[in-house]
């Protein structure tokens, strides 16, 4: 089966840009607390976000103090929703992509990437991260990726005939590897070829239940569903709907993991690059 283009990821998720607010869970709160803990987030501080979409970390961001946080969303359908959503004067956003964002070099103390970031070249998209940060200054990115990390849950198992004709998203895994997110040796290397030290991994394993109709509006953000035409996309999700109802009562509990990978540019030009790497690798 095909794989996304990476472009795709800059007009993939702006259709119906309430319903995938809606739709999309929330980040566990020990994530925040993580990045305040370490040091990342605090009062006071300039962040830029890649692909802030509508705005599901940019909320706590701001409420978590960034005086000024600069977001990149190519979408023009979710660039407007999330000025329109959010209205906080710290916000400005730049309808751009990454690639062709204008980022003062040197000027943020932390950037952030939460659920986008599989959508671009990492070498070369690390290597502009830097570039706008502060010597010191943190860069964190995370995701969450739904389905266990370890086996197949049942509801994964009694839908994976529904995946067979459609597209991989760039998160899914390479040559039956981990999925991008969770492919921690892949991420740390990328960062410390950056340039990027003392790298550090956490890692929330969690579930939640879902009803029928949550969980078709759910499925129904996620690419390889969007990528489909239109009558596929409702045949998909009206068999993953009877498949929910039919197998599982209309109630399905699905597990999920949340990784967060951080680490900062060197205090000075002169630093070893080359940092210490902390966390989880299983």
């Amino acid at each position: 089966m095909n794989r996304i283009p990476l472009v795709e990821g800059r007009r993939a998720f702006g259709h119906d840009p309430a319903a995938y607010d809606a739709a999309r869970p929330d980040y566990p709160e020990p994530l925040y607390a993580r990045l305040v803990e370490r040091g990342c987030l605090r009062r006071g501080v300039a962040v830029f976000e890649v692909g802030a979409g509508t705005g599901l970390a940019t909320r706590r961001l701001l409420a978590l103090g960034a005086a000024r946080l600069h977001a990149i969303e190519p979408d023009p359908r979710l660039a407007d929703y999330l000025l329109g959503a959010l209205g906080d004067p710290a916000l400005s956003v730049d309808q751009a992509s990454f690639e062709e964002a204008d980022l003062p070099p040197g000027a943020f103390d932390l950037g952030v990437a939460a659920t986008s970031f599989h959508w671009l070249e990492q070498g070369a998209a690390l290597a502009k991260a830097r570039a706008a940060l502060k010597p010191g200054g943190w860069w964190a990115m995370w995701w969450n990726s739904f389905g266990g990390d370890r086996e197949t849950d049942a509801f994964q198992a009694a839908t994976d005939h529904l995946f067979t004709e459609t597209p991989d998203s760039p998160s899914h895994g390479e040559g039956g590897g981990p999925p991008f997110a969770l492919d921690q040796e892949r991420r740390l290397d990328d960062l410390g070829a950056a340039g990027f030290e003392a790298a550090n991994v956490d890692l929330w394993r969690w579930s939640s239940e879902y009803d029928t109709a949550r969980l078709v509006a759910l499925y129904a953000t996620f690419s390889p569903i969007q990528a489909l035409a239109a009558p596929r996309r409702r045949a998909f999700l009206e068999a993953l709907a009877a498949i929910a109802d039919r197998e599982f009562g209309g109630r399905v509990e699905r597990p999920s993991t949340t990784i967060l990978y951080t680490a900062r540019t060197p205090r000075s030009v002169d630093a070893d690059p080359g940092g210490r790497v902390t966390g989880p690798r299983s």
